[in-house]
């Protein structure tokens, strides 16, 4: 059974939308730092303990935490300097079950839409950006405002989410979400709500560092919608730095397989083949290309006259298969 699971989930994070992945690894991290933690709990169940001492204030939880905090973003210069990985896993990692559950959902909502209207390849740019930035704001904020002690330290994936709340909201601000007990809502209405609850939440001095990374995450995605708009894709550096990691990873697994034995053929013949039947696939490519080109043209001028609503269901099938090209 759970190897059915492992391989139907596989197939689906290796053919799905980045949304869809990175939903995944969020959620596999979640369970893999959950297991650990009962891991040090049953340990220290078989430890010789005072029936009445709390598994918090235990060695073993001590030790969790450290675990923990070892991936989760510092106030600490020294330790972020020392630890610079921090930058990226704070904003995969999740240890309450409402916090991820919330989080996914919000990133599952508004990540479909900037996907469907920007594209498949600027969400993980816009995740990766926006938390970035958002930790960032609470390294800044947390030594401004001396929150530095021994709960100086932020995870999470909201600054990442809240940075792709506000693209939704910037590329679309009149799209219309479905809210229970509310009725059908704009999408700016969405967005301003909950950017002013992360602002108001400043002044209740309860998780101030986590609401400044808020803050900051949706700055970024403001920031980087309009730069689209103008002509600046943000993505594309992003992107590239991915694409040099994936190659290099890619070459180390292929560097151990033997080439292959190359066997001499009558060239002239196979040239002659390759550039006739070359020729006859270049037009048909470009024919096709053409083609999906205006087809997409027109889906999107649609929208900008019409909104998203207006879109037939094939329209809008079509739509969410090019943002995964």
């Amino acid at each position: 059974m759970l190897r059915s699971i492992w391989e139907e989930e596989k197939e689906k994070f290796i053919n799905g939308n980045m949304v869809r992945r990175i939903i995944v690894i969020n959620i596999g991290v979640f369970i893999l730092v959950n297991v650990i933690n009962l891991a040090f709990y049953i340990a220290f169940q078989f430890s010789p303990h005072d029936p009445l001492t709390r598994y918090t204030s235990s060695p073993f939880y001590e030790n969790y935490l450290s675990f923990f905090k070892f991936f989760s973003m510092s106030a600490d210069w020294m330790f972020v300097l020392t630890h610079p990985w921090i930058l990226i896993t704070s904003m995969f990692l999740h240890q309450g079950f409402w916090h991820i559950l919330w989080n996914m959902l919000i990133m599952y909502w508004f990540g479909r839409i900037v996907g469907d209207f920007i594209g498949n390849q600027r969400i993980l740019p816009i995740y990766l950006i926006s938390g970035l930035a958002g930790g960032l704001i609470f390294f800044v904020t947390a030594n401004l405002l001396n929150y530095t002690g021994p709960n100086g330290y932020a995870y999470g994936a909201s600054g990442a989410v809240m940075g792709m709340v506000v693209a939704a909201g910037t590329i679309a601000p009149e799209y219309v979400m479905r809210l229970l007990l509310l009725g059908d809502v704009k999408l700016k209405y969405i967005v301003v709500a909950l950017v002013l609850l992360d602002l108001f939440s400043l002044a209740s001095d309860v998780n101030t560092g986590g609401h400044f990374a808020h803050l900051g995450g949706a700055l970024l995605g403001f920031l980087f919608v309009r730069q689209l708009q103008e002509g600046n894709d943000w993505a594309l550096p992003v992107n590239n730095i991915l694409d040099r990691i994936n190659n290099l990873f890619s070459g180390l697994g292929r560097s151990n397989r033997r080439k292959p034995k190359v066997v001499y053929k009558n060239t002239s013949r196979i040239r002659k083949n390759q550039q006739s039947g070359s020729s006859r696939r270049g037009n048909q490519r470009s024919d096709n290309k053409q083609n999906y080109e205006e087809k997409l043209n027109s889906i999107l001028d649609k929208i900008k006259v019409s909104g998203y609503e207006s879109l037939t269901e094939e329209e809008k099938e079509f739509l969410f298969n090019a943002s995964k090209r």
